[in-house]
């Protein structure tokens, strides 16, 4: 049984959150890879442009913001993504370039944004919030260096946001590029990464535990070949 609660093998939504300004850009690249590999593990996968759902501008005051009924005055097509398709999604993949050292602005939004509609002054946010968790991620990262510490600080937030959301951030894939494409002739074959991380998405191992977690000594084996224990053990 997946963390969702549907069996294992069954057909799920991928959606693939792009947030680069550049239709033909590099990051948008991995997002179409890992959407055609999701395809073709037999999942549904789409990728959503936050740059045409997100025209309204940046997180407010919503004390000052707010409508009477405690719904966000923003118009654009956020709430319609958020409903629609996030909710609806079984994993969520962020496919972002690297904007000073950190995730692009619009990316960054899409979480602060997000708050006008998990807070309890929203009438739904109950629901929201419940369509919110529960669901894998991962991150689709390029950058015009290859400096391996460059990328750090996107990830460790990324993995901070998918453990506040209780989610199960199972990889990422950094891609170096920087003209339109290019990432396409990075020797690492980052868009041939993508591609498999989408085919696996649902099938990687994921595991976050505590020290008081109830868990097999075997990683890899069958529940019933080993007996579950919550402390360490040597191999």
């Amino acid at each position: 049984m997946a963390s969702n609660g549907r069996p294992d093998g069954e057909r799920r939504r991928v959606l693939v959150l792009s947030a680069s300004p550049r239709k033909d850009g590099n990051s948008r690249r991995l997002a179409t890879a890992l959407a055609e590999g999701a395809g073709e593990a037999g999942h549904e996968a789409a990728v959503a442009d936050l740059n045409e759902a997100m025209t309204g501008g940046f997180l407010r005051d919503c004390r000052i913001c707010r409508r009477a009924d405690g719904t966000c005055s923003i118009e654009d097509g956020y709430e319609r993504l958020l409903r629609d398709r996030v909710a609806a999604a079984d994993a969520l993949v962020y496919a972002t370039p690297l904007y000073w050292y950190g995730m692009a602005a619009t990316l960054k939004n899409f979480f602060d944004r997000m708050v006008c509609y998990t807070s309890a002054s929203h009438p739904d946010s109950v629901a929201l919030t419940a369509g919110l968790t529960g669901k894998r991620s991962a991150l689709l990262l390029t950058a015009e260096e290859s400096y391996s510490g460059a990328s750090l600080a996107v990830i460790a937030q990324l993995q901070e946001m998918s453990r506040y959301l209780h989610h199960e951030f199972v990889g990422s894939v950094i891609g170096v590029g920087n003209r339109r494409g290019e990432v396409e002739a990075d020797p690492s074959d980052p868009v041939g990464a993508a591609f498999d991380l989408g085919r696996r998405l649902f099938e990687i191992h994921h595991s976050d535990y505590r020290v008081d977690t109830k868990r097999h000594n075997a990683v890899w084996g069958a529940p019933d070949e080993a007996e579950p224990t919550g402390a360490y053990e040597d191999v």
